[in-house]
């Protein structure tokens, strides 16, 4: 799910949707309206689930997509390589999640672990 917003109204820290790719906000320049044109603005964003930096330039008054992204909790039911088997604890779904290098010796079977989920995809937090 996404949601339509203008650029100026999009601040440091949150999300965009550059490339059909849900990404956090890093940096944002803007620069005064010139003779011919419109204020504009270049965001730079970094990809949520692939970790690629992005960067848009656009008038500050066009409009642009801002992704839903949410954070739930889900217990492990088993883990099987890099991937993991989880129950989301609202609607009890399960799926398949795959397990970061960094977070690779700490992720038991049967707890409760923190995951994003943002157009479609999901991730450990």
């Amino acid at each position: 799910m996404k949601e339509q917003t203008e650029i100026g109204k999009i601040k440091e820290g949150r999300y965009i949707v550059i490339d059909e790719e849900p990404c956090k906000v890093v940096g944002i320049a803007t620069s005064k309206p010139g003779k011919h044109g419109a204020a504009k603005a270049r965001i730079d964003a970094v990809g949520i689930f692939d970790s690629v930096k992005r960067s848009i330039v656009s008038p500050v008054s066009a409009k642009t997509y801002v992704p839903v992204v949410e954070r739930k909790s889900g217990q492990v039911l088993s883990i099987a390589g890099n991937m993991a088997q989880l129950m989301d604890m609202k609607d009890f779904s399960n799926f398949e999640i795959t397990i970061p290098e960094d977070k690779m010796g700490t992720i038991e079977v049967g707890k409760e672990y923190m995951y994003i989920e943002s157009m479609g995809k999901k991730k450990f937090d």
